[in-house]
């Protein structure tokens, strides 16, 4: 027998992304409005943190931390020998973020914990709520950090190494912030995972539907590369005789836009969202430059042949400018993550069952999702956003209603995989 519908405390919710929020909190200046600067291991981060293990505990999950800093609540079931439904996110963000991005699946997987207890339901598989580390990488530079070392595909001793940009080390900063836990990083195979996000981009809107059914993750390149040229007086020194590693920086961004609108390679993505030029004075040629290069691609051949046609131009680059020299550094890839069909067709009941339409759409940013899915079945859930579905920025919002209404799904499709045999 199917397991009934259950909603959540939708003001409860609310509440609780809104305190959040006030944790690393700053007044943009560009925007007018209130934003949250919450990087990975930062003091803000770990007061988040501690702040959110407190509800896990209020709400009765028994927490641990693991090596990772990756945190984890449970609530046990009838059997505890069963494999859990796990479902989460994360809490950190990016300099200049919203109140919802990533906090929406951990605090809505909380509120269901929450909805579960007094409504006096248990459950035959246990479920947990997971907090995982590093997913947005702008700190140490590689995305999905956490979830990726719990599913075993970058190593411990690779993520503790990583520096951020004033040589900080993860593993020096977890145990700074007392969030080095005792427990093995590596996560065994939950029964399911499910995690509610907001949407990030405009489709949910588009088609005026609250809720998306998420298909899978398309792959995502992050290169780093520097440029090394020559400095130079501005006004002295002839423009046939210098190496300038600004105008190679700027080249390789016109070039990258023209691999996107050749239409060649797929529905590629591509973006230079760092840029620094050294010395950085008026009046003198750039010696260096620093940038970054975020490729995103749903498919993985055509992925491929656009990271070789960048390669192909940074080679040529090199050898037609005298004095000039490159180097790259691979920073991070994932290849598109298909999600499973059965976890799809729950949320899509869920949907239906709380009388939501839903569309079936593929995410275009990363999720810890695309690395757990290595391990069990997984899908998304995606919420409506508004302003054009901006994230990663003050204007982020999702109203009370749509964040209820996902985690309304997200609420019933994880009590119906926890009562599955």
């Amino acid at each position: 027998m199917t397991s009934p519908k259950i909603t959540i405390n939708g003001d409860r919710l609310w509440h609780s992304l809104m305190d959040l929020a006030e944790i690393g909190a700053y007044d943009d200046e560009r925007t007018g409005l209130r934003g949250v600067n919450r990087l990975a291991l930062t003091d803000a981060d770990a007061a988040g943190r501690r702040r959110v293990v407190g509800w896990m505990e209020e709400a009765g999950l028994a927490v641990r931390i693991d090596r990772m800093g990756n945190i984890y609540g449970r609530r046990e079931g009838t059997d505890p020998t069963a494999a859990p439904v796990l479902t989460g996110s994360h809490i950190d963000s990016v300099a200049t973020a919203g109140a919802f991005d990533g906090c929406l699946g951990v605090l809505g997987g909380i509120e269901v914990v929450r909805t579960l207890n007094e409504r006096g339901i248990t459950t035959r598989r246990p479920i947990e709520v997971g907090i995982f580390t590093e997913e947005e990488g702008v700190r140490f530079g590689t995305d999905m950090l956490g979830s990726a070392v719990a599913a075993g595909r970058l190593t411990m001793e690779y993520a503790h190494a990583l520096t951020d940009r004033d040589g900080h080390t993860l593993g020096v900063e977890l145990i700074r912030t007392g969030f080095a836990g005792p427990t093995d990083v590596r996560l065994a195979p939950p029964h399911a995972y499910v995690e509610c996000h907001i949407e990030q981009g405009p489709v949910l809107a588009e088609h005026d539907v609250p809720v998306g059914v998420v298909t899978g993750v398309q792959g995502i390149s992050w290169q780093e590369i520097t440029i090394h040229g020559r400095a130079a007086h501005a006004g002295t020194t002839p423009t046939q005789l210098r190496a300038d590693a600004g105008l190679a920086a700027a080249q390789i961004i016109v070039h990258l836009r023209s691999l996107v609108d050749s239409g060649e390679y797929g529905e590629l993505r591509a973006t230079v969202g760092h840029l620094v030029v050294h010395p950085d004075l008026t009046n003198i040629v750039p010696a260096r430059a620093e940038m970054t290069v975020d490729l995103r691609n749903p498919d993985d051949a055509q992925m491929a042949r656009a990271e070789e046609a960048l390669a192909a131009f940074l080679r040529d680059l090199e050898n037609s400018r005298p004095g000039l020299s490159l180097t790259t550094r691979r920073m991070a890839k994932t290849a598109y993550v298909p999600f499973d069909h059965g976890v799809q067709k729950v949320i899509a009941q869920a949907a239906d069952d709380h009388g939501l339409e839903h569309i079936s759409l593929l995410s275009g940013a990363g999720h810890d999702a695309q690395e757990i899915a290595a391990l069990c079945p997984t899908a998304m859930i995606f919420v409506r956003g508004e302003h054009d579905g901006i994230s990663h920025n003050p204007r982020e919002y999702s109203t009370p209603e749509a964040c209820a209404h996902g985690v309304d799904v997200l609420a019933t499709t994880l009590l119906r995989l926890a009562d599955q045999d």
